[in-house]
């Protein structure tokens, strides 16, 4: 693969753009559903994950702090996406399928390795209704929005 370094500029420039549409995109849905499922103190519950469960109790501060680790985790998960498109293309060619698998990714590692992990030690059982519309939540509102900015920027 002989690529010219004005190709591989518009590469990193359209894998970059899709990274900050993908997860802002993401990011914002998934804020949005957050919030209409479970109100307004999410970010807060956001926050505790990093810094304990009085933080669900904080103000302002600690509401800001939990939309900023809500968006850092999205524009985790665009980047991750994006980058591991430079070896398998067929993530871009295939992005509808491609991106609902990347979101039942999203979520199982989110309930399987981060939620455990972090400061609210969030662990199951879980409830049948909950898991479906968690992975139905990811798959259409985390993968596809990554998944399509991403067959969008780097045509």
């Amino acid at each position: 693969m002989n690529l010219k370094p004005t190709k591989i500029a518009h590469r990193g420039s359209a894998i970059s753009l899709a990274i900050v549409i993908g997860g802002a995109t993401a990011g914002s849905l998934d804020l949005v559903s957050a919030f209409i499922t479970f109100g307004w103190a999410v970010p807060r519950a956001i926050a505790a994950g990093l810094l304990g469960q009085g933080a669900i109790h904080g103000g302002t501060a600690i509401w800001i702090l939990g939309v900023c680790l809500h968006y850092f985790i999205a524009y985790a998960a665009a980047t991750v996406y994006c980058l591991v498109s430079l070896k398998l293309d067929f993530l871009k060619q295939h992005f509808l399928v491609c991106g609902m698998f990347y979101g039942i990714a999203v979520f199982l590692v989110m309930n399987l390795v981060v939620l455990p992990l972090c400061g609210l030690h969030a662990t199951g059982p879980y409830q049948l209704h909950a898991l479906i519309q968690g992975l139905v939540t990811h798959m259409l509102i985390i993968g596809l929005p990554i998944a399509s900015s991403l067959r969008i920027f780097s045509r």
